[in-house]
């Protein structure tokens, strides 16, 4: 009987219920929701989503802060500190979340771009960083790049990753630094681009240019079917560039198929192919081409024959034939064909024919060519020929024609070349071409008259020989009547010549009927000018000048004007009752009278006529003023020659005693009379008044007037004058004396006149004469340099010459510059001739002279003492720049000439000199200074101090070079360096060296120290000190429970360097995968160990009680566990459920799961009817 097995319902295997079963869903009816009105306009557009939401996970071992609860309750964590910052920085939302297992959950939200910078953010401040290397060839560098390096950037936005590429002189590694996942994804993306890249391939392949057309084929079709069989690119160069070589590049394989074919079908033409050359006309060689090489693809596709044809640029007329023996024949006849297809003819023409053979517009020639649509004729324009090209045939038919029409041209047509004084041109063409359009349309002829630009005076006549003669006739009587004519002027004031012209010009009509031959013009109104011209035959003008010359007499003698001053309110008296005063004066006296308007304030009455009678006139009105008026006339006799200066400028002084003498009329003699008589007219008292004032003003006059003449030579006139009159302005303002230097219509132009009183005129006189002494010692020296020199000479708007003329009291004369290239010598004068300045001025005693064969225009005159003109000649030759050639070692030229060459630039101006630096690739050690003389003593001075100061940097750099390397195990180079360098720090700047430590592919116990050797042996034994001290430390390892390493590292290592500091000694704590997690390291001295590890270990022990007693009290508050069959607690297994969602890895990617934390639009309310709300 079988033993019955009892199991005990606590070993059954336990089944959890599944989530489902645990956690029921909710039951929901959509019927249950309130109907809504759909929004107006709902679903119309598609929206697009704005925003997104990111979740990753940061394991516990890739977390780099792990002390949670280390910070108070309420402070802000270091992890929190650093996520608000990114949320200000990029505006995301992000969201932490620690699990059971200490893993870090980050949730971020935002914008696409936005939440990719936050990540990336995230990653690299709270994720440990991992750094991997990989090898990649330069060549593929650039095509992990991308354009503008933008596929680099977005590969280091997708994997959260720093993507470090070397430059491209530097080593080909590439270093990725990011989290283990985004380091893995980037090494694998890149390594996929290099990987695509080394399947492609780039060959050039040399084959020489003959064998190009045979590998190309006709029309390229070799080369199109073998880039499409292997699918690689192919170029080969075009016919003009000279290059023996052709290119391929593409995948390897297809490249490698398309490089044996070339190289196949190079080695099979190179045993078969023979070239065979013949001569053909250059002119031919086109037509062997054809358009766009037509012609040769053509020979070479039916023959297989390749065609090289030379250069327009080469004379050569052979073509080289290149082929296979039994094909050469066919192909040579192909290319004399082709060399024959078209052929050009020369046709004998004038080339005044060539506009007649084309005809107007075109129509005679297309005629000729109508027939024959391939040929090709060309005029050239002053040839006496005219080119046709084209098939044989069709060319001989056009010759014949052309041929027919220029007999036939050459019968019916003629020309004739006449010579007319081109000034005559303008006359012979006409008003808007009036008399040449009459000339051809009477004659039938085409007449060409050269324009005024090309400075010809021959007239060219093309049509029928009738024609053609008659035109010459008339065109040559036109130019013998103009040569007879006359032109001639003559002067009328304007104020007559609308009288001459008449009313609608009858008279001058009168005129021109009188003298018909002859064309008189008068100037226009508003030129306001008074020459009449008079042109025609000589004697027709010479009469027309005399007939209007005495009527323009009598218009003067009949038109005399005299002014009288009356008072205005005489002025109705004068004209009288109904004006018959006035009119009884006119007709007495046979003048016009014209008196002011009664608004205007003159009293001036105007009489025209002739001039006895003008003056009848003004005495019969005087005397009416006289009788009506209490009026007294004085005549007083002042010298004509004062009477300018009595009026005074614009009659001021004259104004003056007229406004003083009220109701006093003065009337001086009319301008250039010798008369002295000045009548003063008015009441007694104010004309005795003005008589007064005039004569005191005359005695005035007579007083400063007193004249004395100086002799002096024309050419000293501008010397004495001075530069803008500055030297007579000096003299008169210190005499007060007037200088009046002759004019060119004087008759004495040696005598200068002085006026003014007696003494000033004295002393004004010997200040002259001085000038004129110092003038007559003054000699003119000659200074030689060349002309390409003068205006470096004269400096800046000419203020270097300024400058010498003012040190030295001298005139500096430069000489014109020499038109079109001509050269001018100067021989010497004679000896008892005095020296002309080139502007025309005279000055003796010159002495020095110019030698026989001088370039005049090299030639400056220094005018002035003979020890100034020394002077000012040494200055102006020190002036003239000259060129020195500095040695400067090469290597140091880049020095001299500065970043983007200011060093040199500067050196330049503060020497004013132009310094030249050879181009580099010469490698010369000669550098130019070109300027004035001590200006390049100043500079090659300053080169050479700057050459000495260079020498010596490259000493010191030298003495500074020197390396001493000291071994030191590496495991002392932290200690060495010290926190954040300032150990190392500290060594440098004590010693002035550059320390270096050895990188990862170094030997790592050997430090570089590189200055001066005593400095490097000073930073040696520093360092070495340091090393000793390392030595002597001891190291104890003490075991600490690793649940106390964060309590005694602290927040940020506060703690572990606080003990640290207090001790002398250095902590190392175990890193997370090391073998002993509870070993900590001491360094130091071993007393100070020893206190460490006795506070360390007393720190362990307290912490842990505190630990013992949290436990303790926590498992007196937990429930106790169900006991088992032997009454033991029996451990509890928790709560489980199967299928649960924390099972799954989360699909960060679906957004059921994870849906967007943007704004929910609140569902809208349902609508209700309008009114007032029901209540119940």
């Amino acid at each position: 009987m079988a033993t019955e097995v009892v199991t005990n319902i606590e070993d059954e295997a336990y089944e959890p219920q599944t989530y489902d079963e645990a956690f029921p869903a909710l039951l929901s009816d959509k019927n249950d929701l309130p109907a809504t009105n759909a929004s107006h306009g709902e679903n119309k557009f598609a929206r697009r989503c704005t925003k997104t939401t990111q979740i990753f996970t940061v394991p516990l071992e890739e977390r780099r802060f792990k002390e949670i609860n280390e910070h108070s309750f309420g402070e802000e964590g270091e992890q929190a500190k650093i996520c608000r910052e990114i949320m200000q920085k990029t505006g995301v939302s992000i969201e932490m979340s620690l699990a059971k297992d200490q893993s870090l959950t980050v949730v971020i939200s935002g914008k696409p771009d936005d939440v990719m910078k936050a990540r990336r953010e995230v990653v690299s401040e709270l994720q440990t960083q991992a750094s991997y290397t990989i090898k990649i060839p330069k060549e593929h560098h650039r095509f992990i790049l991308g354009k503008n390096g933008k596929k680099l950037q977005e590969l280091e936005l997708n994997t959260a990753t720093k993507i470090i590429i070397p430059r491209a002189d530097n080593t080909d590694i590439i270093r990725i630094v990011g989290t283990k996942e985004g380091v893995e994804k980037a090494r694998h993306e890149i390594q996929c681009t290099s990987d695509e890249q080394a399947k492609l391939a780039f060959e050039r392949i040399p084959v020489p240019k003959i064998y190009h057309p045979f590998i190309c084929g006709p029309h390229n079709n070799n080369i199109k079917s073998l880039m499409e069989s292997t699918n690689v690119r192919i170029n080969v160069p075009p016919p003009s560039v000279m290059k023996d070589e052709i290119v391929v590049s593409g995948e390897k394989e297809g490249v490698m198929k398309a490089k044996t074919f070339i190289l196949k079908t190079l080695e099979e033409k190179k045993k078969k192919c023979q070239p065979v050359s013949v001569e053909v006309r250059k002119c031919q060689h086109k037509y062997v081409i054809g358009q766009k090489r037509a012609n040769i693809q053509e020979i070479l596709e039916a023959t297989g024959v390749s065609v090289e044809v030379p250069s327009l640029e080469s004379p050569s007329g052979t073509i080289t034939l290149r082929g296979e023996e039994d094909k050469l024949g066919p192909a040579l006849t192909m290319v004399y064909s082709k060399a024959n297809s078209v052929i050009v003819e020369e046709v004998k023409a004038p080339a005044w024919l060539h506009r007649f053979i084309i005809g107007k517009q075109g129509s005679n020639i297309k005629k000729i060519t109508q027939n024959t649509p391939k040929v090709h004729i060309e005029f050239t324009e002053g040839q006496d020929k005219i080119n046709i090209e084209g098939p044989p045939d069709e060319v001989e038919e056009c010759v014949q024609k052309l041929s027919e029409c220029i007999e036939d041209l050459r019968k019916r047509m003629a020309f004739a070349e006449i010579e007319i004084d081109q000034r005559f041109h303008k006359h012979i063409i006409g008003k808007n071409g009036a008399n040449i359009s009459r000339i051809k349309n009477e004659t039938g002829v085409a007449i060409q008259i050269p324009s005024d630009s090309d400075n010809s005076n021959i007239i060219r006549i093309e049509g029928d020989p009738n024609g053609v003669q008659r035109a010459k006739q008339e065109l040559l009587e036109m130019a013998q009547r103009m040569e007879n004519e006359k032109s001639r002027d003559i002067i009328i004031e304007q104020r007559f010549h609308k009288t001459i012209i008449g009313a609608r010009g009858e008279k001058i009509r009168e005129i021109r009927d009188k003298f018909n031959q002859v064309q008189i013009s008068f100037p226009d109104a508003g030129k306001k000018s008074d020459v009449v011209t008079l042109r025609g035959p000589k004697n027709d003008v010479d009469k027309a000048y005399q007939h209007l010359s005495q009527y323009q007499q009598e218009l003067v003698t009949n038109n005399y004007q005299a002014q009288v001053q009356i008072f205005k309110e005489f002025h109705k008296n004068i004209i009288g009752k109904g004006g018959a005063t006035i009119k009884k004066i006119r007709d007495e006296t046979d003048t016009r009278i014209e008196l002011p308007h009664e608004n205007m304030n003159s009293d001036m009455i105007i009489i025209t006529g002739k001039k006895a009678n003008v003056e009848l006139a003004k005495k019969k009105i005087e005397a009416i003023q006289k009788d009506l008026a209490n009026i007294k006339e004085i005549t007083v006799e002042i010298p004509s020659k004062f009477h300018n200066s009595i009026i005074g400028a614009k009659g001021r002084l004259i104004r003056a005693i007229l406004d003083d003498c009220s109701g006093v009329h003065i009337r001086f003699p009319p301008e250039g009379s010798a008369c002295d008589k000045v009548v003063i007219r008015g009441p007694p008292e104010d004309a005795e008044n003005a008589c007064k004032q005039l004569r005191e003003l005359t005695s005035e006059k007579q007083l400063s007037s007193y004249t004395a003449t100086i002799r002096a030579k024309p050419a000293y006139h501008k010397f004495l004058i001075g530069t803008g009159g500055s030297k007579i302005k000096k003299v008169r303002e210190k005499t007060g004396a007037r200088v009046i230097f002759p004019n060119e219509h004087d008759s004495d132009p040696e005598l200068i006149s002085v006026i003014g009183k007696k003494e000033a005129v004295e002393q004004a006189k010997e200040e002259l004469e001085n000038l004129i002494k110092n003038l007559d010692a003054q000699v003119v020296v000659e200074c030689v340099i060349a002309q390409k020199y003068h205006r470096t000479v004269m400096g800046a708007r000419g203020q270097k010459v300024q400058e010498i003329t003012r040190q030295f009291d001298v005139g500096i004369k430069f000489p014109d510059r020499p038109v079109n290239g001509e050269r001018v010598t100067i021989t010497p004068p004679e000896d008892d001739a005095s020296t002309a300045i080139p502007n025309g001025d005279v000055i003796p005693n010159v002495e020095s002279s110019l030698e026989s064969g001088t370039n005049k225009t090299d030639v400056i005159l220094i005018t002035g003492k003979p020890e100034n003109c020394e002077e000012a000649k040494k200055a102006l030759l020190a002036l003239v720049p000259i060129t020195l050639e500095v040695e400067v070692p090469f290597e140091f030229h880049r020095f001299i000439i500065g970043q983007k060459g200011k060093d040199v630039r500067k050196m330049m101006e503060d020497h004013e000199v132009s310094i030249t630096v050879p181009p580099p690739e010469e490698k010369s050690n000669i550098i130019k200074v070109t300027g004035p003389p001590n200006n390049v003593q100043g500079a090659k001075q300053a080169l050479e101090e700057r050459c000495t100061a260079l020498e010596s940097e490259k000493q010191d750099r030298l003495l500074r070079s020197y390396k001493l390397e000291v071994e030191v195990d590496s495991q002392y180079h932290p200690k060495i360096i010290g926190r954040k360098g300032a150990v190392i720090s500290k060594i440098r700047s004590d010693h002035d060296v550059n320390i270096q430590f050895p990188e990862r592919n170094e030997v790592q116990n050997v430090i570089t120290i590189t200055g001066y050797e005593n400095n490097a042996n000073l930073a040696k034994k520093a360092i070495l000190e340091i090393v000793h001290e390392l030595e002597d430390m001891s190291s104890i390892n003490v075991k600490i429970d690793p649940r106390v390493h964060p309590r005694i590292i602290g927040t940020k290592g506060r703690n572990v360097r606080r003990l640290m500091d207090e001790y002398k000694v250095d902590i190392k704590f175990p890193r997370p995968d090391s073998d002993e997690p509870d070993v900590i390291t001491i360094t130091g001295a071993e007393e100070n160990c020893l206190d460490c590890r006795e506070y360390l270990m007393a720190f362990e022990e307290e912490y842990l009680q505190d630990i013992i007693d949290q436990e303790y009290l926590k498992e007196l508050h937990e429930t106790p566990s169900r006991p088992d069959v032997n009454g033991a607690p029996k451990e509890s297994k928790g709560f489980f459920v199967k299928d649960a969602p924390w099972d799954k890895v989360p699909d960060t990617n679906s957004t059921d799961e994870f849906p967007s934390f943007g704004t929910v639009v609140p569902l809208p309310k349902p609508s209700q009817a309008w009114g007032p709300l029901k209540r119940k």
